[in-house]
């Protein structure tokens, strides 16, 4: 066992430095000055303690503090965020997986600068930036000047990544995000019904007298911080925070959070942050004697300029940093460098230097490289995968076996091909598909492409569609199903499609497609239809599609023609608006139509209550159309998890013209269970969820129905909720979640004679969550 734990430790080891995982005034002034010192006591009521009154002016001057005094700023940031491996002893040095590399790795073993432990220096990546800013309307601008990451060459991706399991600390809001988990601020006007405050001080910070205080959880189960804040006497900011989380956070592979931030104040109204200091401990399992990755990061802000006039035209200007132009030499860094490296910094860029030609340690990155992207590299070009794609089941194809390929240069390519083929044992039939897109401009992205495939795929599942050829459902390709999958489709398409990003996040794609649908097996389903009084099994479409894509916030590590998203701490929205076209004639095309939606995504932190995502959709065909160019509710007749679907309907079993759907999922991060006498200590989260949907159909729309599924729209809102438990495993590795689903009405409604109602459904998936 003991063996298997440190072969697991080993794996998360190397994927982590790899890849980078993760208060009229007068007298209440008078009041305050008369505080006496007191030590830690609570209070029945938060208006007898002193505290308050200081923590009321705070509040005040919440919005009015800061960088918010000013227009527009400026400000340099020199970031260095680096990963320690500490509690190493003999005995882990000669563990099997580091041989051939240990006379390289261990020797810089460092036991100097944490608590006399042997520290063995991981990674290290150090940064600056330039960021320029207005406040109204609030919008910002951050350039990448220079980057140095460990002597790997893959800078942009991994030091991105790694930058993502950190999010930028504002102590006035009301909520610090940490790995995506809300804990309320100190200096939120929450805080008191969550912490315990208490005057043990006063001090000088920066010059400046200032008033300490400590602030303790109430509940010292919850999920919740503890440290001292530092108040100026006059001014009532916020000189200097030391907080940390409290020692029984129900974090996956966290031990401790901790962070340090310093403020200043170059004159008498403005106080800005000087220094934000946050350190992550990382373990695998809770073993006082467990080895730990030490986490930190080290942000210094500086170079400070205000009022200077910063235009929208500026702030709008997307700048690209490509490598070339944010690699520095050693001069630079030195001159601009604002935190002098320690000796194990030093040594973590020698020890990858002797690294880079180790057999073994390219072997590993390989691994690791394969396992993020899905594709093998073959030389001259050329990637083979996806590997997550090569198998699946649907009942009209059998068993499905996918193959398929990409051209692949770099990360930042302008290009790319990519096709696969497929085979299904059952149909005996093959499937293929290519796509191939060229992009002229890496400012304002514009591209174009065209792609062509012949394939079988499980339509009505998603309503807001990618026009993309090499997109596919994942109902089309699940392997384990709670029901028939026999409503395929035989589509054979062509799409060409140019798109352009004239500001950024945003982005406007138009797209041309010709496509035929038939059913793929008619005994099992069809789509007939009449048209004109005759019977028809097929349907030609041709159609123009405008898509307006806003994401405003969304960070990316690359900038190629395909990116790489950072979702970590994403809390950003998203929104789509797309007209659709019928052009009826062209190409044989059967039908003139128009139709419209639009779509909104949101994922939101609720302090210490949790995460809620919440999707919206309405839509509507403004012409009868036949059921292969239907808004079909989307469903799920798979056991495996799926957000923004319905997980007891099935497929085709509400269609509609217009339509109106909306998801709510709401993570509550163990916030009930952990109350709960030995429930909590299985470390449970809760998961609770609702899902609704309204529509409507014209009468021509089912007249024109032939096949052999009676059309139903849900004209009173059909509703299913449930509840989840997330968080199943053990020790650390807890990545099972399992969802009960129960469905609220329209519990007798079939659509064809060998549908069958769920009224109750399991589901389960996996999901890697801090």
């Amino acid at each position: 066992m003991k063996s298997m734990l440190d072969k697991k430790f080993i794996l998360s080891f190397f994927l982590i430095f790899v890849t980078g995982l993760l208060f009229s005034q007068t007298d209440k002034e008078n009041e305050i000055e008369n505080v006496v010192i007191q030590g830690v006591k609570k209070y029945k009521n938060k208006k007898e303690n002193p505290a308050y009154a200081i923590m009321r002016e705070v509040w005040k001057k919440k919005k009015s503090n800061g960088l918010l005094l000013h227009k527009d700023y400026k400000y340099k940031t020199y970031e260095k965020i680096d990963f320690r491996l500490d509690n190493i002893d003999s005995a882990f040095t000669k563990k099997k997986a580091f041989r051939g590399m240990d006379s390289i790795i261990f020797k810089y073993n460092d036991s100097s600068e944490i608590a006399g432990k042997a520290v063995l220096p991981v990674f290290i990546t150090e940064s600056i930036f330039e960021t320029y800013g207005k406040n109204d309307p609030k919008k910002e601008r951050k350039d990448l000047l220079a980057t140095r990451l460990s002597g790997l060459k893959n800078n942009q991706i991994v030091t991105k990544t790694v930058q993502g399991m950190y999010k930028d600390i504002n102590i006035y809001d009301n909520t610090i995000n940490y790995l995506n988990i809300g804990f309320v601020s100190p200096v939120s006007k929450d805080g008191f019904g969550v912490f315990d405050y208490n005057i043990t001080d006063t001090i000088e910070v920066n010059t400046v007298r200032s008033y300490e205080i400590r602030f303790t959880p109430k509940n010292p189960e919850a999920l919740a911080l503890k440290g001292r804040l530092y108040i100026s006497m006059d001014k009532y900011n916020v000189m200097k925070v030391e907080m940390e989380t409290n020692k029984k956070i129900n974090i996956n592979f966290v031990k401790k959070i901790a962070t340090d931030l310093e403020f200043d104040n170059p004159d008498d109204s403005t106080f800005i942050p000087t220094r934000n200091e946050t350190t992550i401990n990382l373990v695998t399992n809770d073993k006082d004697k467990a080895k730990s990755i030490i986490a930190r990061r080290v942000a210094n802000y500086s170079d400070y300029e205000f009022d200077k006039g910063i235009t929208d035209d500026f702030l709008n200007k997307i700048v690209i940093p490509e490598d070339e132009m944010v690699a520095k030499d050693e001069t630079y860094w030195q001159t601009n460098r604002t935190e002098a490296l320690t000796e194990s910094d030093q040594n973590i860029y020698k020890m990858y230097d002797e690294l880079a030609d180790n057999p073994k340690y390219k072997k590993i990155v390989k691994i690791v490289e394969i396992g993020n992207s899905g594709y093998f590299h073959i030389g001259h070009g050329i990637d083979i995968g996806n590997i997550f794609q090569s198998f699946g089941y649907n009942d009209i194809e059998g068993v499905r076996l996918r193959g398929g390929f990409r051209t692949y240069h770099g990360k930042n390519d302008m290009w790319r091909i990519q096709g696969y083929t497929a085979y299904g044992f059952r149909d005996q039939k093959w499937k293929f598909g290519g796509e191939a897109k060229y992009m002229f401009n890496k400012e304002n992205r514009f591209m174009i492409g065209a792609g062509y495939r012949k394939d079988v795929l499980q339509l009505g599942v998603q309503l807001t569609t990618d026009e993309g050829i090499m997109t596919r459902s994942f109902a089309s390709s699940s392997v384990l199903n709670s029901g028939e999958t026999t409503s395929m489709s035989s589509v054979n398409q062509t799409n060409v499609f140019t798109s352009i990003e004239p500001w950024k996040n945003f982005q406007v794609r138009l797209d041309a497609t010709t496509q035929n649908i038939k059913s793929a097996d008619s005994n099992l389903f069809n789509i007939n239809y009449y048209r004109g009084g005759v019977l028809r099994t097929d349907l030609n479409d041709t159609r123009f599609t405008a898509t307006i894509i806003a994401r405003p916030g969304i960070k990316f590590s690359t900038y190629g023609v395909d990116r790489y998203e950072l979702t970590a701490l994403a809390t950003n929205p998203s929104i789509i608006l797309k007209y659709t076209k019928g052009m009826g004639g062209v190409f044989n095309s059967d039908y003139n139509y128009n139709k419209l939606q639009f779509y909104y995504y949101q994922p939101v932190i609720l302090g210490n209550w949790g995460r809620l995502f919440a999707n919206v959709e309405i839509g509507k065909n403004f012409d009868a159309l036949p059921l292969a160019l239907q808004n079909v509710m989307p469903a799920n007749q798979s056991y495996g998890l799926m957000r923004g679907v319905f997980s007891l309907m099935n497929y085709y079993e509400f269609v509609a013209d217009s339509y109106a759907v909306m998801f709510l999922e709401h993570h509550f991060n163990g916030k009930i269970l952990s109350q709960i006498p030995l429930i909590k200590k299985l470390k449970l989260r809760e998961v609770a969820f609702f899902r609704s949907g309204i529509g409507s159909l014209k009468p021509e729309t089912i007249t024109m129905n032939a096949g052999n599924l009676n059309l139903s729209a849900p004209n009173k809102p059909y509703y299913e909720y449930g509840f989840g438990i997330e968080n199943i495993g053990w020790g650390n590795f807890r990545l099972l979640r399992l969802d009960f689903n129960w469905r609220g009405n329209y519990l007798n409604h079939n659509t064809s004679a060998t549908s069958e109602v769920r009224k109750f459904g399991v589901q389960f998936g996996f999901q890697a969550n801090f």
